[in-house]
């Protein structure tokens, strides 16, 4: 599943450097092999400060702007990630996001945020649940700072692709099935094309209410 991912995030146009961040516990060792299979860098923090990780993980990159994305949406669609990227940087804002007000499908999630903002909230984030999601503590201080919300123009927050439970993984796994040989790179207009003539599949995964 994280191979897919990755494999979609790497059509982005905008992303310099993809790296994924994973813990130092001994379950995440397949995920570091799976990375030097991949050929990409692979950084290993704390288990439990996520917060930690992720901003030490950025420190890898020299960029300006960091871009987080979840590992359980194998979905994720790069030209979504490539809009949220130019509308934070057009906008001139510190942190932009495409979930403040969810519009698109659950499962494209894309967070962009400046280095140096990146920084201050590692810096002053202490809740244990800030420390835990890595952008809690913007989203707890929202008048500190520029915000950006990237909205779809139909909204599409019903249809939940990302992988939490197994019926997740069961839908998922069907959209491959049907899209992929056929398409690899096949996009959010695809699947809803897909499930606009499958409708069924939909209700695979549709108990699950959107985090």
């Amino acid at each position: 599943m994280l191979a897919r991912q990755v494999e979609r995030i790497s059509r982005s146009k905008k992303i310099d450097k993809l790296i994924v961040a994973t813990s130092t516990h001994l379950s995440d060792n397949p995920v570091e092999e799976l990375c030097n299979e991949l050929s990409v860098p692979c950084f290993r923090g704390e288990l439990n400060d996520v917060l930690s990780r992720f901003y030490f993980a950025s420190l890898q990159s020299k960029s300006e702007y960091i871009v987080r994305l979840t590992g359980d949406c194998p979905l994720t669609d790069p030209e979504i990630i490539d809009s949220v990227i130019n509308y934070h940087i057009k906008g001139g804002f510190e942190y932009t996001s495409n979930s403040i007000i969810p519009t698109f499908p659950d499962g494209l999630d894309v967070e962009v945020m400046n280095k140096s903002v990146l920084r201050l909230v590692y810096e002053n984030a202490k809740l244990t649940s800030e420390r835990e999601h890595v952008t809690l503590f913007i989203n707890n201080n929202k008048e500190s700072y520029k915000i950006g919300s990237y909205e779809n123009k139909v909204d599409l927050s019903s249809n939940r692709w990302t992988v939490d439970e197994k019926e997740d993984l069961d839908f998922v796994k069907t959209i491959y099935s049907a899209l992929y040989k056929e398409c690899p790179d096949f996009s959010t207009k695809d699947i809803l094309k897909y499930l606009e003539k499958n409708p069924e599949i939909s209700n695979i995964n549709s108990c699950f209410e959107r985090n």
